[in-house]
């Protein structure tokens, strides 16, 4: 199968950088699939599962916040604020932290602290989305 480069870099870390055989990622018009020789684009990503194959590789999955995509020259970058591998996420710390952004949003604040609490809350229902997915397809359950 045709490659390509690919760089997954969040805030605060590099997810992946290397060959790339297909990259799904989530998009505001649903999930948008790239392969070897893509036309060029730029599209805003969308919190949710980032699904990336390696050359030789089983599928690789990551749980990524609001970012853009960029592809230009069979080259892929993928901009995010956070991006997590499945192994790499505390279910329980997921789950308070769910909690606390829904008792945020009961609270009578702001709509900024209402947004923030929403987002937060997306961004952890996404975090256990992605973990479930991956602890089902290797037999293990949260």
């Amino acid at each position: 199968m045709s490659q390509f480069q690919v760089f997954i870099l969040a805030a605060d870390n590099v997810l992946y950088e290397g060959p790339c055989e297909s990259l799904v990622v989530p998009t505001s018009q649903g999930q948008y699939g790239i392969l070897a020789n893509h036309s060029n684009m730029i599209s805003a990503v969308i919190p949710g599962k980032l699904t990336y194959r390696i050359p030789d590789g089983e599928e690789q999955f990551a749980a990524v916040s609001a970012g853009l995509v960029k592809v230009e020259n069979n080259e892929v970058l993928v901009l995010v604020d956070t991006a997590e591998r499945p192994e790499d996420i505390d279910v329980n710390r997921a789950k308070r932290a769910a909690d606390e952004a829904k008792e945020a949003m009961l609270q009578k604040r702001s709509i900024q602290e209402y947004r923030s609490a929403q987002a937060n809350l997306a961004r952890e229902v996404n975090r256990l989305e992605v973990k479930r997915h991956y602890d089902d397809a290797r037999g293990r359950h949260m």
